[in-house]
C-alpha cells in the first residue's frame, strides 16, 4: 500500500453548464494505492474549488468540492468478474490515468442547481431586476383575460358613487 498526495491542474470541461472547476486550477488529490489480485485499487479524495453562476440570479458562485474516489485499475489482460469492458480501466505501461476517474468523482459531486444563498429570490420575470436588491419589487399588470371584468368593475364603482 502506498499513500500519495498530489496537487495537479484541473483538466478542461470538469463540470456542467452552470458550475465546474476551471481549467488549470489546483486539484488536491489525497490517494491510497493498494495492490490487489486484479490490479491496483485507488481510493481517496479529490478537493477543488468550483466556480459558476447562481441559477436564480446569475451571480457568481464559488464552492469547495470534496469528492470521494474509488477505482480499480486492472492489470492488462485481467478482467475482474462481473466487470464490463466499457467500465474497465487498465494500467497502461504500469501507469495510471486518473483523469477519467477524477472526472467521474467530481462531476456528480457538483451541485445540480447552484445558488448563491439558499433563500436567493432570483430575478423579476418581467424586467430582470434582482429581487434581492429590491424586496418590494412588483409590477402592476392585469391579466388580459380579466380586462373586460376590470372595466366592468370600474363602471360599477362609478355608478355606486353617483
Amino acid at each position: 500500500m502506498r499513500k500519495v498526495r498530489r496537487e495537479v491542474e484541473a483538466p478542461a470541461d470538469l463540470g456542467t453548464e452552470v458550475i465546474g472547476i476551471p481549467e488549470g486550477t489546483v486539484l488536491e488529490l489525497d490517494l491510497r494505492l493498494e495492490a490487489v489480485m486484479e490490479g491496483v485499487l485507488v481510493t481517496g479524495t479529490v478537493r477543488g474549488r468550483a466556480a459558476g453562476e447562481c441559477v436564480r440570479c446569475l451571480d457568481d458562485v464559488e464552492q469547495v468540492i470534496d469528492a470521494d474516489l474509488q477505482e480499480l485499475f486492472a492489470y492488462p489482460g485481467r478482467k475482474p468478474e462481473g466487470e464490463d469492458d466499457e467500465d474497465l480501466r487498465e494500467l497502461e505501461d504500469e501507469l495510471i490515468d486518473l483523469e477519467p476517474a477524477v472526472r467521474d468523482a467530481v462531476v456528480p459531486a457538483l451541485p445540480f442547481q447552484p445558488v448563491c444563498r439558499d433563500d436567493c429570490p432570483g430575478l423579476c420575470a418581467q424586467c430582470g431586476a434582482r429581487l434581492a436588491d429590491d424586496p418590494g419589487h412588483q409590477h402592476e399588470s392585469a391579466d388580459p383575460r380579466w380586462a373586460a371584468l376590470q372595466g366592468l368593475s370600474e363602471v360599477l364603482h362609478d355608478e355606486k358613487e353617483n
